[in-house]
C-alpha cells in the first residue's frame, strides 16, 4: 500500500513525509490550535474551560517558595474557590444534592492538576476519596454527612494505606471489632505496621476519616484478646470494610485515643497536609459502618447482599475507581503544561549558529531538540484521548449500573475491564509525566531549574503519582491479569494444542471484540492486505502492528503459565513470578494498542483540514516512536525486517522536521491558562530592551 503526496509521487517507508505548510498567518495558526484543542478537550470542554477561567481569575498556580504552613493554608482556602465553580458536586448523586456528572468533575480536576497538583490532590482527597468512600460505600443514613462533605463543611481524609501495606489492601491490619454490649465498633491499631501512613488532610484539616479496617464480629461479648496482633483473635473476620471515624472536635482539637502525626516536608505536594493516624480502642457508633455492601445488626449479626468475600471486596474497591483515573489524568495534565513551557521556550531561545554570518538558531530548529519534545507531545495527545475515553466510559457505567450489588455477568465484565484500563492508564500517564517533565526541565537548561519557571515544582509534585493510588508495577499487572481473565472467559477449557490451532488471527479478533473496538478501528484492520508492502504511515497497518505485538506476547505468556494449573500452589506461584517481566511487557503492549485506537477515533472525527493533517502526523509519530522502541522484538518476530525498522527511524526524523514549525501550535492546543505560562523563562527575548536585570543585594551599598 502506498501514499500519494501533493506532487502525485508515491511515498513508501523511509521517504520523507509530506511537509506541512508552515503558515505565517497567526489567525490561521490560532484556528488550527482551536480545532486541535476541541479534539483534545473531548466531551467535557465546558468543564475544562470553566476550570481554566478559575485558574486565571484566582491565580491558582503552584508556588513552591511558600513556607509549609502558608502553603497548606493557601491550598485549603483555594478548595472553596474550586467549590464555587460547582464542579465537585458532579461527584455526587442528585438525590444527595449533587449534579451526577462525574465526567465533568474529573475533567475539571484534571485541568486544575495542570496548574497546581497540590490543589488537585487536596480536592481529590476531599471530594474523590473521602467523599467518594461515603457516597459509594454508604447508604441513606449517611446522606447528611455526604451533603456536608460536598459543601466542604466536613473536611475529611481517606485512611487506607498503612505503614506495612499499601497496594495489598486485603492485608490491612487495623481492626474494627463490634461490641454488642454498647452497639459500637472499636477501632484499633494493633501493631506499629498498622499505623495509617501518608493520609492526605490528616495532619491538619480533616475532622473525620474513612478508615479501612479488618471487620470482626465476636462470638460472645467484646473482650480484649491476650495478643491483639494475632489474626482472628478478635472473633470472626469478614475482611476489609470502611467506617467513618471522628478525628477532631469542633475546635479542631484531636480527640482522645486518636493519635495524629505530621509527615511535614515531602518530596513535593507542599500544600497537602499528609499525616499518620493511630487508634487506641476508639469507639464509634454502629451506624458509622459504610454499609452499602455489608452490614452488622445491633445484635452483631453480619450480612451482605454479596455472598463471596472476594467479590464483595473487589466490588467495594471498584466503587472507588475515580481516584485512580484522576491521578493518571492529572499527571498527564502536568506533563502537557511542562511541554507547553519547554516548547515555547524552544521557539524563543537561540543557541549556536551555522557560521558567523548567520544568527543563532532557535532551539527548536535543531533536530535533536525536536526529537526530545515532539514525540512526547504526540504521546500526550494520544494519552489525553485515551483519558477522555476512560472518563466517558466511567460516566456511562456509573449511570447504567447504579446498584453494583446485583450486576449481570456482562456488567461485571465491563466493570473489571474499566478497572483494568484505569489501572493501565494510571501507570501510562504517570510514567509518561515523570519522563516528560524531566526532559522538559533539561531541555530548558538552567532556566528550567529555577523554581519560578514551575518545571521543578511539577517534577517534585508529580513524582509520587507513580506510586500512590497503586504502584505502577502493580497497576500494569492488573491490566495483564484482566487480559488473561478475558482470554479464559472466551477460550474456556481449550488445551494448548487447541489454542495453537485456534490461531493468532482468530485470537486477535476475539480480543478486539472483547475490548469493544469501534467500527472505524475494525474497518481499518480489515483493510490490511499485504504487510510486506504496506506503508508504515498507513493507519490500518499501524493498528495491525500494535495488535500483533499484544496478541503474540499474550499468547506466549499463556503458553508459559498454563502448566501452573496442574502444579502445587507453591510451584505455580513460582512459575507465575518467573513470568512477571513477560506479563508487564504484555500489558504495556495492550496500553499502546488501546491508546492508538482512541487517538484514531479522535482523528477520524476531525473534518478534512490542516488540523487533521497535523493530527495524522502526530499519530504517525506516536506509532513510529513505539516501533523504534521495540524494533528488536519486531525483528525477532519477523514482523519487520532491519530495513523497515531503519526506515521507521528515518521517518520519525522526517516527521519531527515536518512538525517542528508547528510545535508551538501543538502545545497551544493544550490550552494551558495564560497565568500558568506567565513565567520569567517565557519573557519576550526578541526585544532585549524590554528585559530587566534581576535585583541583587549590594553589600557595599550604604557604605
Amino acid at each position: 500500500m502506498t501514499n500519494t503526496d501533493t506532487t502525485g509521487l508515491t511515498r513508501r517507508d523511509g521517504d520523507t513525509p509530506e511537509k506541512l505548510r508552515a503558515l505565517a498567518d497567526d489567525a490561521q495558526r490560532a484556528a488550527v490550535a482551536a480545532e486541535l484543542k476541541a479534539a483534545l478537550d473531548g466531551p467535557y470542554a465546558e468543564a475544562r474551560d470553566a476550570a481554566r477561567a478559575l485558574i486565571d481569575a484566582k491565580g491558582l498556580r503552584a508556588d513552591d517558595t511558600l513556607p509549609l504552613d502558608e502553603a497548606r493554608e493557601r491550598t485549603m482556602s483555594q478548595l472553596f474557590d474550586v467549590l464555587s465553580t460547582g464542579s465537585p458536586r458532579g461527584s455526587f448523586r442528585k438525590d444527595h444534592g449533587g449534579t451526577e456528572d462525574i465526567g465533568a468533575t474529573l475533567a475539571s480536576l484534571e485541568t486544575v492538576g495542570g496548574a497546581d497538583l497540590s490543589l488537585m490532590v487536596k480536592a481529590g482527597v476531599q471530594w474523590g476519596l473521602w467523599g467518594g468512600a461515603v457516597e459509594n460505600l454508604g447508604t441513606d443514613r449517611h446522606i447528611p454527612l455526604i451533603k456536608d462533605i460536598m459543601e466542604l463543611r466536613v473536611p475529611g481524609s481517606f485512611g487506607m494505606t498503612e505503614r506495612g501495606h499499601g497496594s495489598d489492601v486485603q492485608s490491612l491490619e487495623t481492626t474494627a471489632v463490634y461490641d454488642r454490649a454498647t452497639g459500637e465498633f472499636v477501632i484499633h491499631t494493633p501493631t506499629p505496621m498498622a499505623e495509617k501512613w501518608y493520609i492526605g488532610n490528616a495532619a491538619k484539616d480533616a475532622t473525620k476519616a474513612a478508615v479501612f479496617c479488618q471487620l470482626y464480629t465476636p462470638a460472645g461479648d467484646y473482650e480484649e484478646p491476650a495478643d491483639a496482633s494475632v489474626p482472628g483473635s478478635w472473633g470472626e473476620t469478614h475482611g476489609v470494610h470502611c467506617l467513618v471515624v471522628d478525628l477532631r472536635d469542633a475546635e479542631g482539637r484531636v480527640l482522645p485515643d486518636v493519635h495524629v502525626g505530621d509527615h511535614m516536608y515531602k518530596g513535593g505536594l507542599k500544600g497537602v497536609d499528609n499525616g499518620t493516624l493511630r487508634f487506641d480502642h476508639v469507639r464509634v457508633p454502629r451506624e458509622n459502618l459504610l454499609n452499602r455492601f455489608a452490614d452488622v445488626s445491633e445484635a452483631g449479626e453480619y450480612s451482605s447482599p454479596i455472598e463471596s468475600d472476594g467479590a464483595r471486596f473487589f466490588t467495594m474497591l471498584g466503587a472507588l475507581i475515580r481516584g485512580r483515573i484522576t491521578v493518571g489524568a492529572s499527571a498527564g495534565s502536568a506533563a502537557r503544561t511542562s511541554l507547553a513551557i519547554a516548547t515555547k521556550y524552544a521557539n524563543k531561545r537561540r543557541q549556536f549558529a551555522a557560521d558567523d554570518s548567520l544568527p543563532e538558531s532557535k532551539l527548536i530548529e535543531h533536530r535533536k531538540h525536536r526529537l526530545r519534545l515532539i514525540p512526547l507531545i504526540a504521546k500526550s495527545y494520544a494519552l489525553q484521548t485515551a483519558s477522555n475515553k476512560l472518563i466517558s466510559r466511567l460516566n456511562e457505567l456509573e449511570t447504567s449500573i447504579p446498584d453494583r450489588t446485583n450486576m449481570t455477568k456482562e456488567q461485571s465484565a465491563d466493570q473489571r475491564e474499566l478497572e483494568a484500563h484505569a489501572a493501565a492508564l494510571k501507570a501510562a500517564n504517570t510514567t509518561h509525566a515523570t519522563r516528560t517533565i524531566q526532559e522538559c526541565r533539561e531541555a530548558c537548561g538552567g532556566a528550567g531549574y529555577m523554581a519560578e519557571n514551575l518545571l521543578t515544582t511539577f517534577k517534585d509534585d508529580s513524582d509520587v503519582f507513580t506510586t500512590f493510588e497503586g504502584d505502577n508495577v502493580v497497576m500494569i499487572q492488573l491490566a495483564a491479569k484482566e487480559l488473561l481473565t478475558g482470554f479464559s472467559r472466551e477460550m474456556g477449557n481449550l488445551g494448548p494444542l487447541e489454542i495453537v490451532r485456534f490461531g493468532l488471527d482468530n485470537f486477535g479478533t476475539l480480543l478486539k471484540r472483547r475490548t469493544a473496538a469501534e467500527k472505524i478501528i475494525q474497518n481499518l484492520v480489515d483493510s490490511v492486505t499485504d504487510r510486506e508492502t504496506t506503508s508504515l504511515f498507513d493507519p490500518a497497518y499501524q493498528v495491525e502492528l500494535l495488535t500483533e505485538r499484544e496478541d503474540r506476547l499474550l499468547m506466549s505468556l499463556i503458553r508459559r503459565i498454563r502448566p501452573a494449573r496442574k502444579m502445587s500452589t507453591e510451584a505455580a506461584a513460582a512459575l507465575v513470578d518467573s513470568c512477571q517481566d513477560h506479563m508487564l511487557s504484555c500489558a504495556w503492549a495492550h496500553v499502546d494498542r488501546i491508546v492508538l485506537e482512541t487517538l484514531l477515533e479522535t482523528e477520524s472525527a476531525l473534518p478534512d483540514s490542516q488540523a487533521k493533517k497535523i493530527m495524522e502526523q502526530i499519530r504517525d509519530v506516536y506509532v513510529l516512536d513505539i516501533i523504534n522502541g521495540n524494533s528488536g522484538w519486531y525483528q525477532e518476530q519477523n514482523l519487520l525486517n532491519g530495513a523497515r525498522t531503519k526506515a521507521a527511524r528515518a521517518a520519525l526524523n522526517d516527521l519531527v522536521d515536518s512538525l517542528g514549525p508547528w510545535s508551538e501550535t501543538l502545545v497551544d492546543a493544550f490550552a494551558v491558562p495564560a497565568s500558568v505560562l506567565d513565567v520569567p523563562l517565557l519573557e519576550d527575548v526578541s526585544d532585549p530592551t524590554a528585559l530587566t536585570f534581576r535585583s541583587v543585594t549590594n553589600p557595599a551599598a550604604g557604605m
